[in-house]
């Protein structure tokens, strides 16, 4: 009989702190210091790369930052199919995988940027977005996509395996979970390599393991895919 798993091994929240900025340093510092200036520069701010890069790690970690400060903020990303109307609340506004827009989702992406820049009320908010190449190549209506470009833009790189496996090493150790470097060559060898991934499949095994009472192990992993 399985055991029933209580709510322990969870992904811990992105936060600028726990990102690793290997070969991203100049997007990571400019974050870093735009949420703790007051006040904050309005610039635009435009995240591209692909998959696995970061790019909504570091906007859902800057969304974080700003809530814990007791901030409000405008959240887009292409899983919202009922984007809410600007609000005036907002100290930023955050887009996330544009590239993924609906007609409807661009149209409430446009409305949010026009507001955030051009306020009715109070000083001007940033908008922060991401997506998976540059704002020029982006699928995107034209008056939104000449906009994602106009303040700062930078390009992310996936991470190379040693800083991907240290990664995996640390988060691993939050869970407290043993994971061994026979394990971690067969999920870089077998699985997806982005890190977004192979978070995703930690938390799997995570859970697996609880549920079976075993340690992770390569049949563990076997038995889990086997499973599902």
């Amino acid at each position: 009989m399985e055991q029933l798993v209580l709510d322990l091994g969870l992904a811990p929240m992105p936060t600028l702190a726990n990102f690793v900025p290997d070969g991203n340093e100049p997007a990571w510092e400019h974050l870093r210091l735009w949420v703790q200036a007051q006040p904050r520069a309005p610039l635009p701010i435009y995240l591209w790369g692909p998959a696995g890069s970061g790019k909504t790690h570091l906007l859902r970690a800057v969304a974080q930052s700003l809530l814990g400060r007791g901030e409000s903020v405008g959240w887009l990303g292409a899983e919202v199919t009922r984007p809410a109307p600007f609000d005036e609340r907002w100290s930023a506004v955050l887009l996330d995988d544009v590239q993924l827009y609906t007609a409807a989702q661009q149209a409430a992406a446009f409305n949010w940027f026009v507001n955030a820049q051009s306020p009715a009320v109070g000083p001007q908010r940033a908008v922060l977005a991401c997506g998976d190449r540059p704002p020029a190549d982006l699928p995107l209506r034209e008056d939104l996509r000449s906009r994602l470009g106009w303040g700062h833009v930078f390009q992310l790189q996936p991470l190379d395996e040693p800083a991907r496996r240290a990664v995996l090493r640390r988060a691993a150790d939050a869970r407290g979970i043993a994971l061994s470097d026979e394990v971690m060559d067969f999920m870089l060898n077998r699985f997806a390599r982005d890190l977004s991934s192979l978070m995703a499949l930690l938390d799997r095994l995570d859970g697996y393991a609880l549920r079976t009472q075993r340690a992770i192990t390569i049949p563990l992993v076997r038995a889990m895919l086997a499973a599902e």
